[in-house]
């Protein structure tokens, strides 16, 4: 059974997929938005903000497939307990994902070397999910 992590945003899923693609050439396979979905799949009123919101999406960082989209009833919010490691194959990788992922966000672990990895290091972006980021040599 495959396990997907799904990213909940509050209106900027787009603007989630695009800082993805610089740190992690995100490669998304379709985006459909609110104004693309069955009527029936909701029974709410849209404003026409919303209806350009992202209903789902699918997209690749490496061979991990992720779904993005934005959440209409529910504020959304990252957790700090929760997080996703990617793990690059080069230290440049890792330290261009940590330069992207905190311009706007925040710094929990700098970029150091460990036991485990010559790279590393645990960030939290702009909309407040909880990312580390490593290489597996050390």
């Amino acid at each position: 059974m495959p396990i997907t992590p799904t990213l909940h945003f509050n209106g900027q899923c787009e603007e989630a997929i695009a800082l993805y693609t610089q740190a992690f050439d995100l490669r998304t396979n379709y985006i459909l938005h609110y104004s693309d979905a069955d009527k029936r799949d909701w029974d709410i009123p849209f404003t026409s903000e919303q209806l350009s919101y992202v209903y789902h999406s699918e997209a690749y960082i490496g061979e991990q497939r992720l779904m993005l989209a934005d959440e209409l009833e529910l504020q959304s919010a990252g957790s700090r307990s929760f997080f996703l490691t990617v793990t690059f194959e080069a230290e440049a990788q890792v330290k261009l994902a940590y330069e992207v992922l905190t311009r706007e966000g925040s710094i929990l672990q700098p970029l150091r070397s460990t036991t485990y990895s010559s790279c590393m290091a645990s960030v939290i972006d702009k909309f407040e999910f909880r990312w580390g980021l490593m290489t597996e040599q050390a």
